[in-house]
């Protein structure tokens, strides 16, 4: 044990706590008006000393008057045997480039964590799915010009579809889907989340013969309030031009699927994309503008450097 800032600290707190680290308990005081009770909710409640855990440290514990238990705040991370930054980190790092497996075998030689690959898959996905409950919520300050496109995704040898339409003044991914298939139907489900967030002025697609068929029944028949969003189609037959607004974000949603090999589990596979598309909106910023497409938008959430832990966070506190 030693003295730092007459502060005592263990070795494990020396070993995985960087001045990051440290310097962060003054938020979290300021963050203890969110706490309240596991059991009932109630926040009429008194400290109650620390709990101590191997990886994260010292928790606060406290104590509820109204139900009389005792309790750790739920901070996004109730319960997880691991620090938040170490499985923030592993998400951001899987999501942008870095497999599970070279993920886990990161943390062995630069923390000694023993963690298993799976877990890291795990907390993937029980995040993403989190996040994108709470950002869906947001309000977006969106564009007039929609671009949208669908392509094939690698599944157990099976060639699903990944839908997406972007917002051009912004660079956002207004609105996603995944399915089997390439139908009329699945184009409409998708249409109807790309406008969800806002209405332009037109869609651009490319030639796919479900797409003026998805838009005839969508905006002609007053199935969604008598809405009317012109279609332009782009025919690269004809025009030798491809939707490359679009046809960006897909190389590198793309290139990303490349590098997991293909998805393994459907139900796994939509949550996955789920995870790059907030990647895309609101983790890395974008080459283009320098700043983050969600930051565009004028969407009211603040985040900071390490956006993922703070999109968890306000994910809990909102929830």
């Amino acid at each position: 044990m030693w003295l730092i800032n007459n502060i005592r600290v263990t070795h494990i707190e020396l070993l995985y706590k960087s001045p990051i680290t440290m310097k962060c308990k003054k938020v979290k005081q300021k963050e203890n008006k969110n706490v309240c009770c596991v059991f009932c909710k109630a926040q009429n409640y008194i400290k109650k000393g620390y709990r101590r855990t191997e990886y994260r440290g010292k928790i606060a514990r406290y104590y509820c008057k109204d139900c009389g238990k005792n309790f750790t705040n739920n901070d996004g991370f109730y319960r997880m045997r691991f620090n938040e930054r170490t499985i923030t980190m592993s998400i951001d790092m899987f999501v942008s480039n870095l497999s599970s497996r070279k993920m886990r075998n990161q943390l062995s030689r630069h923390f000694s964590f023993k963690v298993s690959h799976i877990t890291i898959l795990d907390w993937v996905r029980r995040y993403t799915l989190k996040v994108n409950k709470f950002i869906e919520k947001l309000g977006y300050n969106l564009g007039d010009s929609f671009y949208a496109d669908e392509t094939e995704i690698q599944r157990e040898g099976k060639h699903d579809r990944f839908w997406a339409c972007i917002d051009w003044n912004t660079r956002l991914i207004t609105g996603y889907h995944y399915s089997l298939n390439g139908s009329i139907t699945q184009a409409q489900e998708f249409i109807k989340k790309s406008v969800a967030k806002g209405k332009p002025k037109f869609i651009q697609t490319d030639a796919a013969q479900f797409y003026p068929k998805a838009f005839k029944k969508l905006f002609y028949s007053n199935k969604i309030g008598g809405l009317t969003i012109e279609h332009k189609i782009q025919n690269y037959q004809k025009t030798r031009i491809h939707n490359y607004k679009i046809e960006t974000v897909f190389m590198k949603i793309k290139d990303r699927v490349y590098d997991f090999r293909g998805f393994k589990a459907l139900w796994s596979a939509p949550i996955l994309m789920t995870a790059l598309v907030i990647q895309h909106n609101f983790i890395e910023l974008h080459s283009g503008t320098n700043e983050t497409p969600f930051e565009r938008a004028s969407v009211d959430v603040q985040v900071g450097n390490n956006r993922w832990l703070d999109l968890i966070r306000l994910a809990t506190q909102n929830n």
